[in-house]
């Protein structure tokens, strides 16, 4: 293995975040203050000299991913493994909305990563898709690694790179617009990860 920090950085604010509306798959574009939220962070991110920068195929990410690449000048390599989660037929429907729909099913998602909503996927699967995209980088990549992506993935993987029971998963909180979490090798023989940081970013 030769990775040796993994930062994961989500996307800035959408017009569905502002709305409180459930985007999954649905490729919405970033509002204003999320291009602004990109291009403050970018030169922050920046500071970790990731060697490559990958991004989820979904505009509001790949949009924010350009931020970096114009400061650092690395080309955004797109990877829809990347991509948040597929909740079904819930996309585009308020929290509200699907409680209406589905009593209770939203508490149930968020204490079970191994429960999908209707025509949707798991947050274990979710995490497996992306941890993919780390084992790939972690045969070319021999220092820091910069994945671009959305807030539930990046908190399904970050679990999974720390090898946590499934149960324990909800006990990670979300993560904001443009923040990020940092992993690294563990010292003692470089298999595992430790979680350096998580939800960091600008103090509003």
């Amino acid at each position: 293995m030769t990775l040796q920090r993994l930062v994961l950085w989500r996307h800035g604010e959408t017009d569905f975040n502002l709305a409180g509306r459930i985007q999954g798959h649905l490729d919405c574009e970033l509002t204003e203050l999320g291009l602004e939220q990109a291009k403050r962070t970018a030169p922050l991110v920046a500071g970790f000299r990731p060697e490559v920068l990958v991004s989820s195929d979904l505009r509001r990410a790949s949009t924010t991913a350009a931020a970096l690449a114009e400061v650092t000048g690395l080309e955004v390599r797109l990877d829809e493994r990347l991509r948040e989660t597929q909740l079904g037929q819930w996309q585009g429907l308020s929290g509200a909305e699907v409680e209406q729909g589905w009593p209770g099913a939203m508490a149930t998602w968020r204490a079970q990563p191994t429960w999908a909503p209707p025509d949707g996927e798991t947050r274990v699967e979710v995490a497996e898709r992306a941890h993919e995209v780390v084992r790939e980088l972690d045969e070319t990549v021999e220092g820091t690694a910069l994945l671009c992506a959305h807030g539930g993935l990046i908190t399904a993987l970050t679990a999974r790179l720390l090898e946590w029971p499934t149960e324990t998963w909800s006990s990670l909180g979300g993560v904001s617009n443009c923040g990020w979490a940092v992993l690294s090798r563990n010292a003692v023989g470089r298999q595992g990860w430790r979680l350096v940081t998580y939800n960091g970013g600008l103090v509003e």
